[in-house]
Parts: C-alpha cells; structure tokens; sequence
C-alpha cells in the first residue's frame, strides 16, 4: 500500500504578511532570489502584488524583479493546487519509461506542465532527477518520493489524493 501524503498548506497571500516575510532579506545585497523562494514557500507562489514591493526593497525595477521570477522556471506565479505532483525527465528515468508515464500523467489530470487542475486539486511539474534512479520511473507529490511509477498506479495514488482533497474542505 503507497503511503498518502498530506498536502502542503501554504498562507493565504497578503500583501501586508509578503513584506514581512522578505524583511530578513532587505540589507543582504544580492538576496532577491532568496525572498523569493521564502514567498514561494509561504504562500506557494509569488503574486504580482508583491513585484512592486520586492522592487523597492531592493532598489531594483519592476522589470528587474519580473526577469528573476520568469527566468527561473522554479518560481510560480500563480497559486499550486493542493498537491505538485513533479516527474522525472532525467536520463535514467526516460530510460525506465518516464516519457509514457508523463504522457499518461498529463491524459489523466487533463493539464501540462506548470499547469493545475481545474478543481485546483493538482499541479504538474517537471523535475530532472529525484535522485531515485535506482527505483525509476520517480515522480514527487509534494516532499514525498514515489518509485517504480507505473500509470496504473499514479491513477490509484491520485484518486487517493483527490478524495482526501475533497474531505478536507
């Protein structure tokens, strides 16, 4: 029996709560990057609301802050779905049959890459090694490592996931 993960619960966004989080940041030169990541794992994205401020806080333009956030593919701009559900496309895992699961991945929840569910229970990542080669095919739902992935058995896993989603609210 795979063990059901709980799901990450991220802050609701406010623009109030963002500026406290990154004030640790505010005289570190050259820590843009890791504001970002502490409002990512604050809030599980970064809002626009919060480009405005950054761009203050650290004397840098709009633009600036933008090309950060859209650059690194790593950082969200939009909030997940309950569960990120990343695949692995590394090298040992393609050659387990990675290709196929993420194809059979994308049919069952019905989005792509960097894209969520429309009943906000799933978003799907790529991600380029687990570190779990030795049990490839891998995939992550949340901090929680999955492997020898079959398709039959992430349908399984998801459908465990989405009704414990829906219990909970």
């Amino acid at each position: 029996m795979m063990q059901v993960v709980n799901p990450v619960r991220y802050q609701d966004f406010s623009l109030e709560r963002a500026t406290q989080v990154v004030q640790e940041f505010k005289d570190q030169p050259g820590a843009l990057i890791n504001a970002l990541h502490k409002l990512q794992d604050t809030f599980g994205y970064v809002d626009e609301a919060a480009m405005p401020m950054l761009a203050k806080l650290f004397n840098l333009s709009r633009a600036e802050v933008h090309g950060v956030t859209s650059f690194y593919h790593d950082f969200r701009r939009s909030k997940p779905g309950t569960y990120t559900v990343r695949v692995c496309q590394a090298e040992a895992c393609q050659a387990m049959g990675s290709v196929e699961l993420t194809e059979a991945i994308k049919q069952q929840l019905g989005v792509d890459f960097h894209e969520t569910t429309a009943d906000g229970t799933f978003t799907l990542e790529r991600v380029y090694c687990l570190g779990n080669c030795a049990c490839a095919p891998s995939i992550m739902i949340d901090k929680q490592t999955y492997g020898r992935m079959t398709a039959d058995r992430f349908k399984s896993l998801a459908e465990s996931l989405s009704a414990k989603a829906k219990g909970s609210n």
